[in-house]
């Protein structure tokens, strides 16, 4: 099993930055592909960025150029740094992790309100 803990939501302003973490603990050598989801009411969760055990990274359209993903083998941590925040990305920002039989783990969720 893979245990993902987040940290780092809260309330910015408008342009703003805020840095989200997933600490991964359990069985982390089974993980192929780390990744951040994010969802409001009434809406499909949707994939914000992944990065895969080899570094390749993958971001949707809408944050390309805002938001990098990052990883810390040493800390067994993922990072989403998010700048130039837009209201558009109120959501509640979930960890995932996937493993090679296409598992999917997921962390409790962190809100992120963009709000001026």
């Amino acid at each position: 099993q893979v245990q993902l803990v987040e940290s780092g939501g809260g309330l910015v302003q408008p342009g703003g930055s805020l840095r989200l973490s997933c600490a991964v603990s359990g069985r982390i050598f089974i993980i192929t592909v780390m990744g951040w989801y994010r969802q409001t009411p009434g809406k499909e969760r949707e994939l914000v960025a992944s990065i895969t055990s080899g570094g390749s990274t993958n971001y949707a359209d809408s944050v390309k150029g805002r938001f990098t993903i990052a990883r810390d083998n040493a800390k067994d941590t993922v990072y989403l740094q998010m700048n130039s925040l837009k209201s558009e990305d109120t959501a509640v920002y979930y960890c995932n992790a996937r493993d090679y039989w296409m598992t999917n783990y997921w962390g409790q969720g962190t809100q992120v309100t963009v709000s001026s």
